[in-house]
């Protein structure tokens, strides 16, 4: 889990964002990769994600974004491994899109702990 290093724009009531990467080895899923935005998100809106140039864009429910399916979410993972930052935009229900800056500096190490804490294979 992390929280962005940039936020625009930056004040407003938004709540806090986070990125999460989570394995749920009780139900054999891995790399699930979700986006808190910290604010209603419009609804049928997509939540853009920037790696290195590499687009994806997730679905959205409420505050919330996800990929669509395991094997988006397994290549999204791949791409923050691989990757310095990502930039996620996403639409509100009501204002301007906001851009969040997350970095992936010691994200590979992340993953490692909690692919060694689930048992996941790599």
């Amino acid at each position: 889990m992390s929280e962005p290093q940039k936020r625009v724009p930056p004040a407003g009531k938004r709540k806090p964002s986070l990125a999460m990467v989570t394995h749920r080895p009780g139900e054999n899923v891995a790399n699930v990769v979700s986006f808190i935005q910290g604010y209603p998100l419009k609804e049928g809106s997509d939540v853009a994600l920037d790696i290195g140039g590499t687009k994806f864009e997730l679905f959205t429910k409420g505050d919330s974004a996800w990929a669509r399916t395991a094997e988006l979410d397994k290549t999204i993972v791949e791409a923050m491994a691989k990757g310095t930052q990502v930039v996620v935009t996403g639409t509100p229900q009501k204002g301007p899109p906001t851009v969040d800056t997350y970095s992936l500096g010691g994200f590979s190490q992340a993953l490692s702990m909690i692919d060694k804490a689930c048992d996941i294979k790599r």
